[in-house]
């Protein structure tokens, strides 16, 4: 410890890494994690204090950016570090002192870190050895080296330490080396991360892999483990990736079996879990959450915190092949069956709300091989569905050729999306990844290949071939921005793929045939299962760094086992009252509160913990939301299949929930959450409001050009630190005292249209009041530059969503200038619009901008060439005035397809690029004010609305229904010498039922519902049409009968293993 203290006294900063890298890395534990942050962070500092900005960027870059896998958002705040004249200026920097103290301060919390870390136990003083040590280790070692000779001599004569021993051949030839013995295979060095090239038959490879996943590959050393099955294994992460192992060296002498450091170090990291040898189709899962009672190096814990508790029982009619929870709507689970039928189930009242049977939607675009199978069986078992990180989309994967896509819009919103004839045979596995930011839908299958393909237009992107036997699962997963997929094969090859056409760049064996590999929810647990030649069945967990996940369930021997993940002997196991199958497909809830587990009756068992039951309850107690009552109506899907009552009730109840539903009014300031953002500064009315992509801070911008930013802190009644209308935030300034001022020289503040837009990272907002644009630091305040002064001048910014330094620029003539600030030039300008340009909306999947006018104008343009794709002018009904007197607002849904447009007089949806307006809500004739502006919420599920009269309306997305309606007087106070309404509203980026105004008196309130509400009202039945307060213009016989047609064509949803994604992506609520 002396000498690491000197070396970090007096700054040697590479010494103090390279004596550390002799006992740990950086990613082996959250400890050692910590170590290497807090040696890079003050190196840094120290390059940022001496004004060495070019320094400063290359640790930014070398060292410190491997930390911002773990947290985003620090490593955020650490970069925008640059942008300051001194560092000091940052809150958490204030009291930074000089050198020499802050190293001092950092030792101290090293000494901590380094005395808390396992790996240094029994390190930091030197042991006491025996004299004859050194001696046997040299024994050791000749004799494992004399092991691999291929002619060993029963007397090796041994004269030097100096090169590796090895016996001569009987001709006088040198046996090979050990290290490049062929007995060895590809065994590596004992090094930290050796290059790819040490594992002999991989491809060359166009891009380096970063060094974690390196080092992942680099240790493979497994023994025979005994227990498990084989098997679909789910480990909640979506798109996770595996790591790879070696056999290990076989030894000629019985009595003698050294193991390498190397070897030594992985065993004590794989483990065996006890399950039976009988079980043939093992499920597992990771119950994702660490307790609050627990810490990490507990080795038990409470059977209380697992979901033990029978619930509810859910019939699927047939046997259940796979499940999974919508990674945002917390009460849909998704259920996959072996008779092709995918249902979805609203837990919250126990209704099966939509059901999808199999069948080819383009049969006589298929092969004739499919077509043939067609004609001797019709039906196909789902083998995989997977809902898309954001929930817009799912995919199912079937036994015949065949994945299907459906795009998801909330309620029963349900349609097809994309069919892909994706393999000959079986399509095994279905995954969802995000390649070079864009969505790609991964598959594998019987024909021994695995397909990368564009959801959007259904297109190829990449194959890859060379496995020999069936492929099993595929795992897409990324390190440090390295995206790539691991496969694996039935006959227990894994392999390794970049998204390229180079080949594999691993190949392994794994420990057992049929081997499924995934991660857990945070990342950094590992776990494989498969059962050998032998009929051995294996669960092991790899070496992989300390994760925050605290158990593992697995579905065996007709019972839900549960261990603790760092100890291998059985926490518990339970049998759910009984009726479960031999290997129970298993489901967590992401929070662990709820379980889903398959039974032997062909239903879904949901069992709960004290908080799932309290969940439960809550929901019991909520008001019935009678949207779902279309689905016990008898209608007929596309393919003429007539399907049967698809929820446990009575006929009549649809006619009694129709007449029981009424309109949630809020009046008063008791029926919900309300807060007026504190502000001392000159009221002038709020122009423009938006919540930080964070979701901690809200930035509003004044007619007087001035723009305010409310933050909240974190503390003991707001651990999270993000916007809550509960806890008062801080209306925040520099300690310079400046304000963010926008130029409004020779302009007239009642003619300007304010405007900003603020990039991904929050770091800096574009904004403009009539004058130049400006670009501010977020942290700051400070005015970065201001460019493009008027005429004309800046009506509306978006950034492109790929890259911060493309701008679009909407501009007072009618054009849309598309703007580099790096190069500081106008790439190009659109011209189509006649009118100022009011809206603008990127879509990233769809690689389209689409702008809208005062002239009610929308028009498509495609970011590759930027040429103008189509148009389309909003429809006004007759005795509703010109469309073109007020501003046309736009925004795409979650999905990047729908687009919703937003005018005074109507909130329409629209299906992008080809513009078919897909549903439409008028202004009722009865209001007293137009439309003010309206937004989706963050999971677009619902659409906020305000009004001129002051009023707030929550539409249902999906079908345009009013279903809560907030008065003015229940956030304003009684003023009748002064009107004030909201002029803009914004969705919280995290909260779906949270959202702020900004009002005319330039007061910024944030409401939210009651706690024991939890949502704005309930959605009116189809049946009541668009309910009490709106007029829809598709009303009618027919609309209602086509709603309750889609009502019932059913829901296909997904994931990935059996329990692999359900961790990571899904929370429920059950009843």
């Amino acid at each position: 410890m002396r000498y690491f203290e000197d070396t970090v006294t007096n700054g040697e900063w590479d010494e103090v890494e390279k004596y550390l890298s002799g006992f740990t890395k950086v990613d082996d534990n959250r400890y050692s994690m910590k170590i290497f942050f807090e040696i890079r962070k003050q190196k840094y500092l120290e390059a940022l204090d001496k004004r060495d900005r070019a320094k400063g960027v290359d640790i930014l870059v070398k060292d410190l950016k491997v930390f911002a896998a773990f947290n985003e958002e620090l490593f955020k705040e650490i970069t925008q570090l640059l942008t300051l004249e001194n560092f000091r200026d940052n809150e958490q920097l204030s009291k930074y002192g000089d050198t020499k103290s802050a190293r001092g301060i950092m030792l101290a919390e090293l000494k901590k870190l380094i005395e808390a870390n396992p790996l240094f136990r029994d390190k930091l003083q030197f042991p006491t050895l025996k004299n004859s040590r050194l001696r046997t280790l040299i024994n050791q070692s000749l004799n494992w080296q004399h092991q691999l000779c291929k002619n060993p001599r029963p007397n090796p004569d041994i004269k030097t330490l100096f090169v590796d021993h090895s016996c001569g051949q009987p001709n006088g030839a040198r046996a090979p080396s050990p290290v490049t013995n062929p007995l060895m295979g590809a065994v590596p060095k004992a090094v930290a991360f050796p290059p790819l090239s040490i594992h002999g038959p991989f491809q060359p490879a166009p891009a380096t892999l970063p060094t974690s996943l390196t080092g992942w590959m680099a240790n493979p050393a497994p023994v025979p483990h005994p227990s498990a099955s084989a098997g679909p294994i789910g480990l909640s992460a979506p798109n996770n990736a595996a790591i790879l192992k070696r056999p290990r060296t076989p030894t000629n002498n019985p009595a003698m079996d050294y193991q390498t450091a190397d070897s030594e170090h992985i065993l004590k990291r794989t483990r065996p879990f006890g399950i039976s040898d009988e079980v043939n189709n093992l499920q597992v899962n990771i119950l994702p959450v660490a307790y609050a009672s627990q810490t990490h190096g507990q080795s038990s814990y409470s059977s209380d915190d697992l979901p033990k508790t029978p619930v509810m029982a859910l019939n699927q009619g047939s046997a259940v092949k796979s499940m999974d929870f919508h990674p945002v709507q917390q009460i849909l689970l998704l259920v996959g069956t072996n008779m092709g039928d995918v249902m979805v189930w609203e837990l919250g009242s126990r209704e099966r709300i939509a059901i999808r049977n199999f069948t080819v939607w383009e049969l006589g675009a298929r092969s004739m091989g499919l077509q043939a199978s067609l004609t001797n069986d019709c039906t196909a078992s789902v083998n995989r569905v997977v809902w898309s990180p954001d929930g817009s989309l799912f995919g199912v994967a079937y036994s015949k050729h065949i994945v299907h896509l459906y795009s998801y819009h909330g309620s029963d919103d349900v349609k097809n999306y994309r069919e892909i004839e994706a393999h000959v045979g079986s399509v095994n596995d279905l995954a969802f990844s995000y390649p070079n930011d864009r969505l790609s839908v991964v598959t594998c299958g019987e024909d021994r290949v695995i397909k990368v393909w564009e959801p959007v237009t259904g297109n190829l992107k990449f194959t890859f071939e060379g496995h020999e036997a069936a492929v099993y699962s595929v795992c897409p997963h990324h390190k440090e921005n390295i995206q790539f997929i691991f496969s694996t094969a039935t006959d227990g090859k894994i392999k390794a793929w970049l998204y390229d056409n180079l080949g594999s760049r691993v190949d392994y064996d794994a420990p057992g045939r049929s081997p499924t590999m995934a991660y857990s929810a945070d990342g950094t647990r590992l776990f494989s299962c498969g059962t050998n030649k032998e009929g051995e069945s294996h669960l092991v967990e790899w070496n992989e760094s300390e994760g925050t996940n605290r158990f593992l369930a697995a579905g065996d021997e007709f019972m839900v086992k549960f261990w603790d993940m760092d100890n291998v002997n059985l926490l518990t196991s339970i049998d759910a009252e009984g009726g479960l199958t031999a290997a129970p497909c298993i489901r967590f809830n992401k929070d662990g509160a709820l379980l889903a587990v398959s039974t032997n009756d062909n239903s879904v068992k949901i069992l709960a913990n004290s908080d799932g039951i309290r969940l439960l309850r809550t929901v019991e107690n909520r008001t019935f939301d009678a949207s779902r009552v279309a689905s016990a109506a008898v209608v007929k899907n596309s393919d003429n299949r007539t399907l049967v009552d698809v929820k446990p009730r009575i006929a009549d109840e649809p006619v009694e929930a129709a007449r029981t539903w009424k309109l949630t009014e809020i009046s008063e300031p008791s029926q919900c959450r309300s807060l007026r953002l504190p502000d001392n500064s000159t009221a002038m009315r709020v122009s423009r409001l938006i919540y930080t992509n964070s979701g901690l801070a809200i930035l509003a911008l004044a007619s007087n050009a001035v723009h305010k930013l409310w933050k909240w802190q974190r503390n003991d009644r707001n651990l999270n630190g993000k916007a809550t209308a509960s806890v008062v935030p801080q209306l925040w300034q520099p300690s310079s005292g400046i304000l963010m001022t926008n130029d409004m020289s020779e302009t007239n503040p009642e003619d300007a249209v304010p405007c900003f837009a603020l990039s991904k990272n929050d770091s800096y907002v574009m904004s403009a009041s009539g004058g130049k644009i400006s670009l501010f630091n977020m942290m700051t305040f400070k005015t970065m530059t201001t460019f493009m002064p008027p005429p004309p001048a800046a009506t509306f910014l978006a950034f492109h969503p790929q890259d911060n330094n493309i701008i679009a620029i909407g501009m007072e003539d009618s054009s849309i200038q598309i703007y580099n600030v790096r190069v500081d030039e106008v790439k190009t300008k659109l011209k189509g619009h006649q009118k100022r340009i009011t809206g603008l909306a990127f879509s990233h999947s769809l690689n389209v901008l689409v702008s809208s006018g005062a002239d009610a104008q929308l028009c498509v343009w495609s970011t590759d060439g930027w040429e103008k794709q189509t148009s389309k002018f909003l429809e006004v009904p007759p005795g509703r005035g010109s469309a073109s007197l007020a501003d046309t607002r736009v925004q795409f849904h979650l999905d990047q397809t729908h687009l919703l447009a937003v005018h005074e007089s109507q909130i329409a949806i629209y299906e992008a690029p080809k513009f078919e307006r897909l549903k439409q809500w008028f202004l009722p004739r009865e209001a007293t004010g137009p439309i003010t502006h309206a937004t989706y919420s963050c999971d677009s599920q619902s659409i906020y609305v305000s009004f001129e009269d002051g009023s707030v309306g929550v539409l249902t997305a999906s079908t345009l229904s009013l279903r809560c309606r907030i008065n003015a007087t229940a956030y304003l106070p009684p003023n009748p010498s002064m009107r004030v309404y909201p002029l803009v509203i914004a969705a919280h980026p995290s909260e779906p039922n949270q959202f702020a105004l900004g009002l005319t008196d330039g007061g910024v309130h944030v409401l939210e519902p009651l706690e024991m509400e939890g949502k704005w009202g309930t959605s009116p039945p189809v049946e009541n049409g668009a309910g009490p307060s709106t007029t829809s213009v598709a009303a009618g016989s027919e609309q209602a009968q086509r709603r309750l047609t889609e009502t019932l064509l059913g829901l296909e949803l997904g994931g990935i293993w059996g329990l692999r994604r359900m961790v990571s992506n899904c929370f429920i609520v059950f009843l």
